[in-house]
């Protein structure tokens, strides 16, 4: 947990910065895709994540260094060819645990957050699920681990592996002329993302385009049909931690509703958005018909709430900086709670993001929760030693968020309602 959490110290003002470049290339080319309240909902998605895999909250049936022990025919030092081996294998682990994810009912739950922006950027990228409680492929690293590659090598290249394919979320990069038949690029990563009919699960594949085109499930953009984002049951809303869980939501409604017991099994291995015999009419669900005629969601805000998630998004980031960077002094089960409080944070910023009246008793309990931690710890873990005033400027942050949010949903929601909602 502790490595990893240095590792993303580095990686999130890497991944930031570049989010800021591609926005203020987009408006300088006067073609924005990076609209900022979508940006914040990602950067949001990829703090939970993040979270999640330093916290460790996950479970490996079978892991890695077991099956090395187990299987392997000889054993390799950490070199360049084992690095190598353990990259090409993760490629094809990440090939087909990501098909598998758009073609099985259940396991689309963890993968639908990432495609849930109806945007196409680089700060989508981020939108990684924190459903992924269970890790359940391990067996496709079963070539390396006959190869003998070091779980280290495994540890090291997986994260690499992960951050290799943030840059080829973007429509400001066309066609690469021959890396198109060797890597993913954008214009691969863009039929992915879309919900064309031409374009639906195509191009699985994570660093070589060649695992698709092997097997069977290549697509190239085509000039005549520009890709359209999001989901086909659209998400419609800016919380990350409500779209981590819509699909199994409906997953678990639709299987208590089944009267047929065959069906109450079979939807959690049915293709991707299977349901029971007339579903569709007796508990319909909102999709979009008409890829080329939908409105996007959450187009409309004013530029305080905007600027005022962007605000909380990036206090957010020192909290979880402060998080990664002192795993170790903090400790268990005390990481546990601060993970707890960056969840409650990034639910109650997302609710005001949504327009919700919730969001005021969101905020409130994260202020009671605030200060609670503060209260029984005597310190927000330990940040007293680094700035003495520091319990005293987190409650008064708290506090004055707490009164902003009660602002907007208050006043500047009716404002929002009286300019934008047709009578």
């Amino acid at each position: 947990m502790e490595e990893y959490g240095k590792i993303l110290i580095i990686a999130m003002p890497v991944f930031l910065a570049l989010i800021v470049f591609e926005k203020l290339y987009g408006i300088y080319k006067k073609n924005d895709t990076a609209p900022l309240i979508d940006s914040v909902s990602s950067i949001n998605s990829g703090i939970t994540n993040s979270v999640k895999d330093v916290l460790g909250l996950s479970v490996t049936f079978l892991s890695y260094e077991w099956l090395v022990s187990k299987i392997a025919l000889q054993h390799l030092e950490a070199n360049v060819l084992s690095y190598f081996i353990a990259f090409f294998v993760i490629d094809f682990y990440g090939y087909w645990s990501h098909r598998l994810a758009h073609q099985i009912n259940f396991l689309w739950n963890k993968h639908a957050i990432h495609h849930s922006s109806e945007e196409f950027n680089l700060a989508c990228a981020l939108r990684q699920p924190i459903a992924s409680l269970v890790n359940l492929f391990t067996f496709l690293l079963i070539p390396a681990a006959l190869l003998g590659v070091p779980a280290s090598v495994i540890a090291i290249t997986l994260p690499l592996h992960l951050f290799l394919q943030f840059w080829y979320h973007t429509k400001h990069i066309k066609k690469l002329g021959f890396l198109e038949h060797i890597i993913v690029t954008p214009s691969h990563h863009r039929v992915h993302h879309a919900i064309n009919p031409e374009y639906l699960d195509k191009n699985h594949s994570q660093i070589f385009i060649f695992w698709d085109k092997i097997f069977g499930t290549f697509q190239k953009e085509l000039d005549e049909v520009p890709p359209v984002f999001g989901i086909t049951r659209p998400a419609e809303t800016w919380n990350p931690i409500k779209i981590n869980f819509q699909h199994l939501i409906l997953l678990v409604k639709d299987a208590w509703r089944a009267e047929n017991w065959k069906d109450k099994f079979t939807i959690w291995f049915k293709p991707t958005g299977w349901r029971p015999e007339n579903f569709e009419v007796k508990y319909p669900v909102k999709k979009i018909e008409n890829i080329y005629e939908f409105e996007k969601y959450g187009i409309h805000n004013s530029k305080k709430l905007i600027w005022w998630s962007v605000v909380q998004m990036l206090i957010t980031l020192l909290f979880v900086s402060y998080l990664f960077d002192n795993v170790a002094k903090i400790g268990l089960p005390a990481i546990f709670v601060y993970g707890f409080y960056i969840f409650v944070s990034i639910y109650s910023a997302a609710e005001l993001m949504d327009k919700s009246k919730d969001a005021v008793y969101w905020e409130a309990f994260r202020f009671v929760l605030l200060v609670s931690i503060i209260t029984y710890y005597g310190d927000w873990f330990q940040l007293n030693q680094i700035i003495s005033v520091g319990s005293y400027i987190l409650i008064s942050y708290a506090f004055i968020s707490l009164l902003i949010s009660v602002y907007f949903v208050t006043i500047d929601f009716k404002i929002f309602q009286n300019q934008f909602v047709k009578p």
